[in-house]
């Protein structure tokens, strides 16, 4: 019988029960991808992220949603680096090598974790999906792409956190999934830059409690409409998440904070 290590840990939230859960399982050699997605779907969390040391402090990762393996994940990332920070204290910076998104790297920063992404805008375009304004329900001010999902701008967040998406409309526009985003002015005291929510029935389930990975495309576009280089982002599900993005050049940090939920092991 095989035995693997796993731990469940909520990213962007500094409170258990409340921002992302993500699963962490180290490898010590790659298992076969029906196997990995197996144990994705076992485990029933938007993401379990895998991990097989190349080096002292350098990692191959890869994410598997319970539906299909996923090119970038933010909040599976930062769980990574917080087990791997635990298991290895005498580290300060780690390197994911990934299969879609080159080298991410990941620094500790206090009880926060800084994440190096490479920018993914979202371009202005022609001809807007039907399926994508009915499944929302509500017109957006904007609609704009990216390589990962579409994004639909709001004028205020009280828009972005009453909508109830149609997901089987939604799921029509796979593989690209949904981000809705609006301005924080007039949300929480106005302490966010941003606000957003992610739909992504296609590739994972119907709302992504907090979502790293869009915030590479969320923070070039909301610095330029805010005009300031460094933001603070609230993703508005029912857990919530808290997200500090900055620009550098084309790249974008997301930082977070992570919780510790549990650890076991997987019997195989």
């Amino acid at each position: 019988m095989q035995k693997l290590a796993i731990y469940q840990v909520d990213a962007f939230t500094n409170q258990r029960f409340s921002g992302n859960a993500a699963a962490v399982v180290p490898l010590s050699a790659w298992l076969g991808d029906t196997e990995l997605l197996a144990i994705a779907q076992e485990n029933n969390l938007s993401e379990t992220a895998y991990l097989l040391e190349l080096a002292d402090g350098h990692y191959f990762i890869r994410w598997f949603s319970p539906i299909t393996e996923i090119d970038f994940c933010g909040h599976a990332t930062l769980a990574s680096a917080f087990v791997l920070f635990q298991l290895k204290p005498e580290l300060t910076e780690l390197r994911f090598s990934t299969k879609v998104v080159g080298d991410l790297t990941v620094k500790k920063q206090g009880d926060w974790l800084q994440m190096n992404f490479p920018e993914r805008p979202a371009l202005p375009v022609a001809d807007v999906p039907a399926a994508l304004l009915k499944g929302l329900g509500a017109t957006p001010v904007q609609v704009l792409q990216s390589e990962q999902a579409w994004f639909a701008v709001y004028q205020d967040a009280a828009t972005v956190t009453a909508l109830t998406p149609d997901m089987q409309l939604l799921k029509q526009l796979g593989p690209w999934d949904v981000v809705v985003t609006a301005p924080g002015t007039g949300f929480a005291e106005g302490q966010y830059d941003f606000v957003s929510r992610y739909f992504w029935p296609a590739n994972g389930g119907d709302e992504d409690p907090v979502t790293g990975s869009i915030h590479a495309g969320l923070a070039p576009y909301w610095a330029a409409q805010l005009g300031k280089t460094e933001l603070l982002a609230y993703q508005a599900s029912k857990r919530g998440g808290v997200l500090r993005c900055e620009l550098q050049q084309d790249r974008v940090l997301v930082s977070g904070q992570a919780v510790m939920y549990l650890q076991g092991q997987i019997q195989l």
